[in-house]
């Protein structure tokens, strides 16, 4: 190869060059990006930008000089809108053409919003770094916060609403918050987090519709007719693949990029981070994975497998954390419905704690509430079923 697109200025992005250029490759490099930021990290918006104690410069994920070490072309604040993978072209928005010998798609997710949320002011959605910025301006006038969506986001814009002082309702449909990640005994006892520091938690329901005033919303109604007062409202309710610009490219773009245990989606391209649905040898299935840590393993594999055409399969342990108020949660593996649970005998109290979920008789998840330590040795029982599991080809 003699020329690389990464179209994604993301943290899988910016792996996947550095791993380029690790690895030898001395051709032209280019990185898209459809913000002017260059790379910068994304889970410090929703905590320690949101409440003050990281400027916006903080969250770069590299000095100039070590950006300008990778010797990259940056094309940043303008979006790829087209892909013609015959030709190996990319069409960007400003009506330029990028030709490419191989492309890493790394450009992420985007949030959904409410429907009836188009012409409210007050109402947010937080991904980038002006999302978070615009919302702190906001919540530092407020009184009331109202919270749409009690999964990781929501959960830890809520912590941060009653850390700031806001009188803060956190709305969910679900029984109790962060159930699909972690089952619905850690969400009790995350929802008993919330309750303990003063959180109006309304699970179960959903939202109705918005509530306004002369164009500015003033709370929620939600389905069971009863009315949330909020100044300002955060919409933490999921993602979507960023593959818009990829239709009529003939690429599989069912829930995110398709590729193979490799992350190859097609010869010559690949795709790393949220955006990359990949084979998972360890868990013979397809995986999309919206985790930093994900973000930045998958670039530096997808970039090797663009290269080595023996590149090894990548078959992570997954890895996602979240912080809210003094509580750090940390797991590995993937948890899902039915799973044993088991409470580690490291465990020292109700406040520091940690569960294996069984699986077949195997350990395929493990999770440490404020126990650092006891997660790394959750971790290495999950890679040992991944490396005893006999490898699972793909359909």
């Amino acid at each position: 190869m003699s020329s690389v697109v990464v179209v994604g200025a993301s943290a899988a992005g910016l792996a996947a060059a550095e791993s380029l250029r690790r690895a030898g490759f001395d051709g032209a490099l280019t990185l898209v990006g459809d913000e002017a930021h260059q790379p910068y990290d994304r889970p410090p918006l929703s905590k320690q930008v949101l409440k003050g104690e990281w400027s916006p410069e903080r969250v770069a994920l590299r000095r100039p000089d070590g950006l300008a070490k990778l010797d990259v072309t940056w094309r940043l604040g303008v979006a790829a809108i087209g892909l013609d993978v015959a030709r190996r072209e990319i069409r960007l928005a400003d009506g330029t053409d990028l030709a490419y010998d191989g492309l890493v798609i790394a450009t992420g997710v985007s949030a959904r919003h409410l429907p009836s949320a188009t012409d409210v002011s007050g109402v947010h959605t937080l991904r980038t770094l002006h999302d978070a910025l615009t919302f702190r301006d906001e919540l530092l006038s407020a009184r009331r916060l109202a919270v749409v969506g009690a999964g990781f986001l929501g959960s830890e814009v809520a912590a941060v609403g009653r850390e700031l002082g806001l009188d803060v309702t956190l709305v969910d449909p679900l029984p109790a918050p962060m159930v699909r990640q972690l089952g619905l005994h850690v969400g009790g006892l995350i929802a008993e987090l919330h309750k303990g520091r003063g959180v109006d938690l309304r699970l179960g329901v959903g939202v109705r519709r918005l509530l306004g005033k002369a164009g500015a919303v003033t709370g929620l109604e939600l389905a069971d007719d009863t009315q949330v007062e909020a100044d300002v409202v955060l919409v933490g309710v999921g993602s979507t693949p960023n593959t818009k610009w990829l239709d009529g490219s003939g690429l599989n773009t069912t829930n995110g990029v398709v590729c193979d245990a490799h992350c190859r989606a097609a010869d010559g391209v690949v795709a790393a981070g949220d955006v990359a649905s990949w084979f998972h040898q360890g868990l013979g299935r397809q995986v999309r994975l919206e985790h930093r840590t994900n973000a930045v393993e998958q670039g530096a594999a997808a970039a090797l497998a663009l290269m080595e055409p023996d590149a090894p399969p990548f078959t992570p342990v997954p890895f996602f954390w979240t912080d809210q108020y003094d509580v750090k949660v940390q797991v590995y593996g993937l948890p899902e419905p039915g799973d044993e649970v088991h409470r580690s005998t490291a465990s020292l109290s109700d406040d520091r704690f940690a569960l294996s979920f069984v699986r077949g008789g195997r350990v395929v998840a493990g999770l440490a509430w404020n126990m650092p330590k006891e997660a790394l040795r959750l971790r290495a029982a999950v890679a040992e079923t991944f490396r005893t599991t006999p490898t699972r080809e793909e359909p």
